[in-house]
């Protein structure tokens, strides 16, 4: 097991410590805060402030403050309003962390802030993708990958829900050996497990690296914090790439898939080509209300290997869109300039 994976096996157990500290202070919440709207209401404010992990860096990058969203909405609760009602305030306000891993959960709908993709263009579209891959393109677990005609390789990974094991890697980097370089087109990819992105990555590395770097809450207060902790990546013992990569990335590119993009970003071979990614830079958790009703936050906050937050996103080294004049011509003018860079 590599170091990254003993990094994160150390986490994973800090993780269950915490989890198991805010199950006991969710227990001592529902205590205190009744089954009301204004109980609820307080015991989800409550919850953020004492455990959400951005507060500081989002007052300095557009001034969220807490307390002021807290006033700005305890006006709006009152003991008639319905189920409905207490749903629409209580997610408006976890809107003003513009985080996609906040949500709030019912058994009726599904509270969500989505505008860290939906004011941007998509640059990709799947009927430029299928002219790409055609309709012969090889699938291993979630990877789609096959030759494009001038001898570049081409994978597609559209999340990384969808797992992917360490033969399925070696068959697909073996078929793909004799290219001239790699294209792996990430575009849409809205994340999933941590160590399937890590396991990926290492196979563009041949020596360990430092990636990024980990803190996880100590306390309730907004600045109580662990010192840094280096997450180091161990090449893999298996087959590694030797040639030239791009990744294609743009604002959907989230959560895992944007820690895939960081870990790309140390690659010495690997390049990025395309918009900037959506971020999603918190491991999230969960906690639960007096009504039952779920939040889900960001908890431990990661860093690039800068120890810059990424939580807003990585920009490429190639920022690139699709064009009008390149879709009407069936091209995907960000697989294009990738290919164009491969070629060289």
């Amino acid at each position: 097991m590599n170091m990254l994976k003993n990094t994160l096996h150390a986490w994973s157990m800090m993780i269950v410590a915490l989890i198991v500290g805010m199950t006991a202070a969710s227990c001592v919440d529902e205590t205190e805060y009744d089954d009301s709207p204004q109980g609820n209401f307080e015991a989800l404010w409550k919850i953020m402030d004492e455990h959400y992990c951005f507060f500081d860096y989002k007052h300095t990058e557009y001034g969220l403050d807490w307390n002021e969203v807290y006033n700005k909405y305890k006006v709006r609760i009152n003991s008639r309003m319905t189920g409905n009602q207490l749903f629409e305030v209580m997610a408006d306000m976890l809107a003003e962390l513009r985080d996609g891993h906040v949500n709030l959960s019912t058994s009726h709908d599904f509270a969500r802030y989505w505008k860290w993709h939906e004011d941007f263009p998509a640059n990709v579209s799947d009927t430029l993708l299928r002219r790409y891959l055609g309709t012969d393109y090889k699938i291993a677990a979630g990877l789609k990958y096959r030759v494009l005609d001038d001898n570049i390789g081409y994978v597609r990974y559209e999340s990384f829900t969808d797992g992917i094991g360490e033969g399925n890697l070696d068959e697909v980097l073996m078929h793909l050996m004799t290219c001239r370089g790699l294209i792996i087109d990430i575009r849409g990819n809205g994340g999933g497990t941590l160590t399937t992105a890590e396991r990926f990555a290492a196979r563009f590395f041949n020596k360990p690296t430092t990636v990024g770097y980990i803190r996880h809450k100590t306390g309730t207060g907004h600045n109580d914090f662990s010192e840094m902790k280096e997450q180091r990546l161990e090449p893999s013992s298996n087959v590694r790439w030797q040639k030239r990569v791009c990744v294609l990335t743009n604002r959907k590119v989230y959560s895992a898939a944007n820690e895939f993009v960081k870990y790309m970003k140390c690659a010495p071979k690997a390049v990025i080509v395309g918009d900037k990614t959506g971020g999603g830079a918190g491991m999230p958790f969960s906690s639960m209300l007096p009504n039952g009703w779920g939040v889900r936050f960001s908890a431990c906050p990661m860093y690039d290997s800068n120890k810059q937050s990424t939580e807003f996103g990585i920009a490429p080294d190639h920022n690139i869109s699709l064009t009008d004049e390149d879709f009407a011509r069936g091209r995907d003018t960000i697989i294009e300039y990738a290919r164009m860079i491969l070629a060289q």
